[in-house]
């Protein structure tokens, strides 16, 4: 008996333990990844601003051939809407919709319905180094609310991984 009062007193100390950690890490969070792409900044600009290019270097949509697709509007514009629908919950629900696109950057809000409900934002930014050569900037801006900001190191680590990858598969596809 007297040992079940000790796990149990454990597991409640761990739990307010890392309810107090939480209260000291941010609920916002920036994920930013870069690559330098050896083309010009409007072959690459043009080729980024269509989302549903995405469907050829995005892991997200690639990790499932069967992922239902719907679009509205014109595709690399402000409002263009893309939404996918998966049964595999590591793709899940959602949509993403452009909220601005400049010489420089194209923005995007994203909507999460599964596995977990969400709104976040992303940008991917553009830089000519040279006349051949442009720095592609992936970045995520995510917002966890209290306790599950507690979460945001691992999932940090998700989005950077997945973006590196991402970004890996643009160079490999227009450098071609």
């Amino acid at each position: 008996m007297r040992i079940l009062k000790i796990i149990g007193l454990g597991i409640v100390g761990l739990i307010a333990l890392l309810l107090i950690i939480a209260l000291f890490i941010p609920n916002d969070y920036t994920v930013s990844v870069s690559t330098t792409i050896n083309k010009p900044k409007q072959v690459v600009f043009d080729y980024v601003k269509l989302v549903k290019n995405q469907e050829n270097y995005s892991i997200w949509v690639m990790q499932d051939p069967d992922v239902n697709m719907y679009y509205q509007g014109m595709d690399g514009t402000v409002g263009f809407k893309a939404s996918w629908d998966s049964k595999d919950d590591n793709v899940g629900a959602g949509s993403q919709q452009i909220t601005a696109v400049s010489e420089d950057r194209i923005d995007v809000d994203l909507h999460f319905e599964r596995p977990m409900k969400g709104d976040d934002k992303a940008s991917t930014l553009l830089e000519s180094i040279s006349a051949n050569e442009t720095k592609v900037t992936a970045e995520f801006y995510g917002h966890s609310s209290y306790p599950m900001n507690l979460m945001n190191f691992v999932g940090e680590k998700i989005i950077k991984d997945a973006e590196t990858q991402n970004l890996a598969n643009l160079k490999k596809i227009l450098e071609k």
